[in-house]
C-alpha cells in the first residue's frame, strides 16, 4: 500500500510545476492557467480511498458483511412499517464484475441498496412563477458543488408548495448528486445546519438508511472510479442524463464503517493539505505574473535611453525564469508590438520622415505635443488613413445569395491574421442587391460590434477580395504598402481601443466609429516601416518557438504525473 502522504513530499515539485494553460483567452481572462497536478493529486487520493489503499485494514472491525446485512434488516423493517416503498430487489455484484480486488473486510453492493430514498427532485406547479422572495429554499443543479451547497443564486418557494413536494424533500446528510447538463456528477452533502429544502428534477436525492456512511459514499462519488460510471452510463442525447434505474445499478465499494470514517479523516487531511499547496502555487503564480508586467512594463512606459536599457538588461539577465508560462509569452509578444509602434524596436534613420512619405496624412497630422515616438514619426487619425466600407448581411431567405466564392467575413472568422475564407461566401449578385460591400485584398478588417470586444479586439488584413457583415468595418489605406504596419499597430494598441468600448445595460459590446476613427496611429516613415514588421515578425517567431518549447515541456509533465497516478493505483 503506497503512503499516501510520502507520496506526496516525495514527489512534491511534480505535484505543483505541472500547469496547463486554460483555453480562454484575452484581456479579460481570470484563471490563466490550471494547476493540473495538484488535480490530479486530487483524484489520486481519492482513487486510493475507494479501493482500499490510502489507509491500512484493521482485522478487528466489523466487516462490511455484517454493515450490509444490518442495512438490509432496517430496510426491510421501514418497508414493513410504510414508511418507504418497497422496490424490486437489486441483483448481488458477481465477483468478475467488480471493478478491482477488494480488501479483506469489503464488499460490493448497488448503490440502491443503501438507500432509503433514490430519485431527483421536481418543477413545482407554475415553474419559476412560484418562485418568492424568501420561504424554503429550492436547490438546483447551480447550488450543488463538490465542496458544498452554494446559495448565492438560491431560488425560495412558499412553504405550502413544499409541504405538496413531499416526495423531493431534502433531509440533513441526503447525498445530492447532479444528474443532467454540464454539472452531472456534481455531489454534495446536504448540512445538518439546514433543516430542510427542496429539489429541481435536475437533482437526484440519495437518502442512506446508514447515515453515518454519507461522507464516505459522497467522497466515493466523487472519485474517478464513479464519475467514470456517471459519465459512461448517461443517456440522453440532446442534454446529459443519469436516471434512477442507472444509478442505483452502480456497483460500489463498502469497507467496514470504522474503516469508512478512518479513510473520510485521511482524505480530510490531505484535502487540507492539496488546499495549501494550491494557494502557494497561486501565489508563485501571481508573483511570477506581477514580476514579468512591472518588467515588461519598465520597457514601455520609459522614454529615457539609459533606463530603457537597463529595464532591458534585467529582462535579460532572468529572461529563463520569466518567460516559463503561456501568458507570460503572450505579455512578451504585446510589449514587442507597444515597443514596435513607439519606435523603441529598431533605429531611426535621421534623413527618413513620414511627412515626406505620405503628403495626404501629412495634412492630418495630429500637433500634440505629449505623443510618445521619434521627431521623424507623426501621428494621425485612423479615420483619416483611407477610405472607410461596412458591411451588411444579404437575404438569408435568398439561397442564391449563399453559394457563391467570395467570403463573407464575421466576427467568428476574425481567427488568422490575414483572412483569405470564411464560414460562409456569398455571391456577386448577392453584394449588387445588398448592403454588402466587396472589399479589396490588402485591406484591414476590424470588428467593432460583439461580445468579444469584452476582452479582445480581432483585426485582420484580407488576403483577397472579401465581403464583411454589420458587426465589422474595413479600412482601405490610402498607401497601400503601409496595410502591414498598420495591422500590427492596431494590434499594438489593442488595449486602447478596448478602453473605449461602450457596453450596454444588457452585455452588448460596440466600438463607436467616433472613438475607432479618432485613435491617433504612430506613423514611421515607410522604410522605417518595413524594418520594424521584419523585426516584429522575427521577435513573433521566437516567441512561438518559445510556447512550442513550452507545451512540449507541459505534456512531458503532464505525461510524468499520469503515469505517476497510474503507478500509485495500481
Amino acid at each position: 500500500m503506497p503512503d499516501a502522504t510520502q507520496l506526496i513530499t516525495d514527489h512534491l515539485d511534480t505535484w505543483t510545476s505541472t500547469v496547463v494553460a486554460q483555453k480562454t483567452t484575452g484581456r479579460g481572462s481570470s484563471k490563466k492557467q490550471e494547476l493540473y497536478g495538484i488535480k490530479k493529486l486530487r483524484e489520486l487520493i481519492l482513487d486510493l480511498a475507494v479501493r482500499g489503499l490510502l489507509v491500512p485494514q484493521d482485522p478487528e472491525d466489523e466487516p462490511a458483511e455484517v454493515l450490509l446485512n444490518r442495512i438490509e434488516s432496517t430496510k426491510a423493517d421501514l418497508i414493513q412499517q410504510k414508511k418507504i416503498k418497497k422496490t424490486k430487489p437489486l441483483s448481488k455484484v458477481l465477483s468478475e464484475d467488480e471493478p478491482f480486488l477488494k480488501p479483506n473486510g469489503w464488499e460490493f453492493v448497488r448503490i440502491g441498496s443503501l438507500t432509503s430514498k433514490l430519485g431527483s427532485g421536481s418543477t413545482p406547479r407554475g415553474g419559476k412563477s412560484a418562485y418568492v422572495d424568501s420561504g424554503v429554499i429550492f436547490l438546483r443543479s447551480q447550488n450543488i458543488w463538490n465542496d458544498g451547497l452554494k446559495l448565492n443564486d438560491t431560488a425560495y418557494i412558499p412553504a405550502e408548495i413544499h409541504e405538496n413536494m413531499s416526495n423531493t424533500q431534502v433531509q440533513p446528510n441526503d447525498v445530492l448528486l447532479n444528474i443532467t447538463g454540464a454539472s452531472l456528477g456534481r455531489s454534495t452533502i446536504f448540512p445538518t445546519e439546514l433543516e430542510t429544502a427542496n429539489v429541481s428534477q435536475h437533482v437526484t436525492i440519495i437518502r442512506l438508511i446508514e447515515t453515518r456512511m454519507a461522507r464516505f459514499l459522497h467522497l466515493g462519488i466523487l472519485s474517478p472510479l464513479v464519475q467514470k460510471l456517471v459519465w459512461g452510463r448517461q443517456v440522453g442525447m440532446a442534454i446529459e442524463g443519469l436516471s434512477k434505474k442507472v444509478l442505483e445499478q452502480f456497483e460500489f465499494p463498502i469497507p467496514p464503517l470504522a474503516e469508512q470514517q478512518r479513510i473520510v479523516a485521511k482524505v480530510d487531511e490531505l484535502m487540507a493539505l492539496c488546499d495549501r499547496l494550491e494557494q502557494q502555487q497561486e501565489d508563485s503564480i501571481r508573483t511570477h505574473e506581477t514580476l514579468v508586467k512591472t518588467l515588461l512594463d519598465a520597457l514601455t512606459t520609459t522614454s529615457d535611453a539609459a533606463q530603457f536599457q537597463q529595464a532591458w538588461q534585467r529582462i535579460q539577465a532572468h529572461f529563463h525564469l520569466l518567460f516559463t508560462t503561456k501568458s507570460s509569452i503572450d505579455h512578451l509578444k504585446q510589449t514587442t508590438l507597444q515597443l514596435a509602434v513607439t519606435g523603441k524596436l529598431v533605429p531611426q534613420v535621421p534623413n527618413e520622415d513620414s511627412r515626406c512619405c505620405f503628403p495626404a496624412w501629412k495634412k492630418h497630422e495630429s500637433k500634440d505635443e505629449c505623443l510618445d515616438h521619434p521627431t521623424q514619426w507623426m501621428s494621425v487619425p485612423l479615420g483619416k488613413l483611407g477610405e472607410w466600407r461596412g458591411g451588411g448581411t444579404p437575404s438569408k431567405g435568398n439561397t442564391k445569395f449563399w453559394d457563391g466564392e467570395i467570403p463573407w467575413v464575421c466576427p467568428k472568422d476574425m481567427k488568422r491574421p490575414i483572412i483569405h475564407k470564411s464560414i460562409d461566401q456569398i455571391t456577386a449578385e448577392a453584394i449588387d442587391k445588398s448592403s454588402a460591400k466587396l472589399i479589396p485584398k490588402n485591406s484591414l478588417l476590424m470588428v467593432v460590434r460583439g461580445m468579444i470586444l469584452a476582452h479582445s479586439f480581432p483585426v485582420a488584413r484580407s488576403g483577397r477580395e472579401v465581403t464583411i457583415n454589420q458587426d465589422m468595418k474595413a479600412l482601405l489605406p490610402d498607401y497601400h504598402d503601409t496595410a502591414t504596419y498598420l495591422h500590427l499597430a492596431l494590434r499594438a494598441l489593442r488595449d486602447q481601443f478596448l478602453n473605449t468600448v461602450e457596453r450596454s445595460s444588457h452585455g452588448t459590446c460596440k466600438l463607436l466609429t467616433k472613438d475607432l476613427q479618432g485613435m491617433l496611429i504612430p506613423i514611421p516613415p515607410l522604410a522605417e516601416q518595413h524594418r520594424i514588421v521584419a523585426k516584429v515578425d522575427e521577435l513573433m517567431a521566437l516567441c512561438d518557438e518559445l510556447k512550442a518549447s513550452l507545451a512540449t515541456a507541459q505534456a512531458t509533465q503532464r505525461k510524468l504525473t499520469d503515469t505517476m497516478v497510474e503507478k500509485a493505483v495500481n
